[in-house]
Parts: C-alpha cells; sequence; structure tokens
C-alpha cells in the first residue's frame, strides 16, 4: 500500500464515527429501546395500580393482558419488529394465568422474575466461559459475528465487561424482587418491581455503551467476504479472457 492509498486521519475518524452510530442503533435496537421498555413495564403498572385500588385479581390481570395485546397490535400495525412485544403478551399472559388459577396476585410477577433470574445467570456463565452473551447478541447485528473472539482483543473484553454488567445487575434486582415475593405482600411487590423496570436497564445499556466506545471498532467480516468474493470473480474472468497457463513441457 503506498503512502496515497493509506486512510487519512478524517477518514479514519469518519469510519470509527460510523461504526460509533451502528453500535448505538443496535444496541438499542437489541434491547428494544424506548418502545421496549414501554411494553414491557406499563402493563405491570396497570395491574399492580388496579389490584391496589380494588383488590380483583382477575379485573387487573385481565387488563394488563389486554393492554399488552393493544401494544403489540399497535407494533404490528406500524409495521415495527414484534420480538419484544410477543415477549411481553408471553410473560404477561403466563403471569396473568398463573395469578387468576392460584389467587395469589404475587404469581403475577412470578414469570418475569424467573425469566429475569435465568437470564443474570444466563449473561454470567456465559461471560466465565469466554462466550460473552452480549457480544454474541450484537456481533451479527455488527457484521462482525464472532471474529471479536479471535482477532478483536479489545472488543472481547468490551463484551466480557458489558456481559459481566448485565449479570451482576440483573442478579441484584432478583435479589430485591424474591424475598420481597416470599414475604412481601403484593402491592409492595408490584411497586418495587414497577420502579425496578426502567433504571437497571438504561444503567446496563449505559455501561454497554461506555464500554464499547472505548473498545476497538468492529471487523465487517461481511465486507471481507463480499471482498473476497469480488476478487476471487475478478480472478476468474482474468483466466476466462486469457485462457489456461501453459505448463513448461517436460523432458524425460
Amino acid at each position: 500500500m503506498t503512502s496515497d492509498d493509506k486512510p487519512t486521519p478524517t477518514e479514519d475518524h469518519e469510519t470509527a464515527a460510523r461504526s460509533r452510530a451502528a453500535a448505538d442503533t443496535a444496541l438499542l435496537e437489541a434491547f428494544g429501546g424506548v418502545r421496549g421498555m414501554v411494553d414491557t413495564t406499563v402493563p405491570g403498572l396497570v395491574f399492580v395500580l388496579l389490584y391496589t385500588i380494588k383488590r380483583d385479581i382477575h379485573l387487573a390481570a385481565i387488563a394488563a393482558l389486554g393492554l399488552t395485546v393493544l401494544l403489540a397490535l399497535a407494533r404490528l400495525a406500524r409495521k415495527e419488529t414484534l420480538k419484544h412485544a410477543f415477549s411481553g403478551v408471553f410473560g404477561v399472559a403466563f403471569g396473568a394465568i398463573f395469578a387468576m388459577m392460584s389467587g395469589d396476585a404475587k404469581n403475577f410477577y412470578l414469570p418475569g422474575m424467573l425469566y429475569t433470574l435465568g437470564l443474570a445467570v444466563a449473561y454470567v456463565l456465559s461471560a466465565i466461559f469466554r462466550y460473552p452473551l452480549i457480544g454474541v447478541l450484537l456481533g451479527p447485528m455488527l457484521k462482525e459475528n464472532l471474529s471479536w473472539r479471535t482477532r478483536n482483543p479489545g472488543r472481547f473484553r468490551a463484551y466480557t465487561k458489558a456481559t459481566w454488567a448485565w449479570g451482576l445487575i440483573l442478579l441484584a434486582k432478583s435479589a430485591i424482587l424474591f424475598p420481597l415475593y416470599w414475604w412481601g405482600d403484593a402491592t409492595q411487590l408490584g411497586w418495587v418491581k414497577v420502579a425496578l423496570g426502567i433504571p437497571p436497564f438504561l444503567l446496563c445499556v449505559y455501561l454497554t455503551w461506555i464500554f464499547l466506545a472505548k473498545a476497538p471498532p468492529p471487523i465487517d467480516v461481511i465486507a471481507e467476504m463480499e471482498a473476497e468474493e469480488k476478487a476471487e470473480r475478478e480472478r476468474e474472468r482474468a483466466r476466462a479472457e486469457h485462457g489456461p497457463v501453459a505448463e513448461p513441457p517436460r523432458f524425460p
């Protein structure tokens, strides 16, 4: 590569800025963004509010489930992604059915609490076994796939730190909620769970953004594969135009 072919500092800065913007977008998309927070928080707020006022498990559960379905339909009408909406519908549906069948309003929150605990354990284990879950989730979105494990040690460390942050924060959240489930009442558990819905999530996203902002940019393996395929096509075209290279004569 000649000096004229080397990227200038301005080009390096623009490339880094584009990479950082793509990472920010992927981060929000991976975890649902603001709309995802609304979809997962508001139904629980409706349940605890109605139960606090009416003390009617069936009314509160049906209202929360109906709101969740409406939020999913609104996403469908806007042609937005439904993965977070559907997970919210199933979670609220399981909680609503469990609460109504058991007659205990606290059970409305149990499926979500178990999911949070399971996710925390998954984050911690993935970090311990050097396959940090944040990297596995974000890698394909940033077109780096799993290249960060072997070719980008700075990003490997960043993904590991971010995964530990998610795991420990979610474990702390579980450590607060489960004692309330065992020894508190439904309204206490409900209001604390609503209060712990968005702030821990925002803290996790913020820490992930900090770690990745300080890490090297991702290696675009998709662009590398496309460049290799283009080079291979050019070689094939050159062989077709010039014909096979004649082998030198062999003498006995």
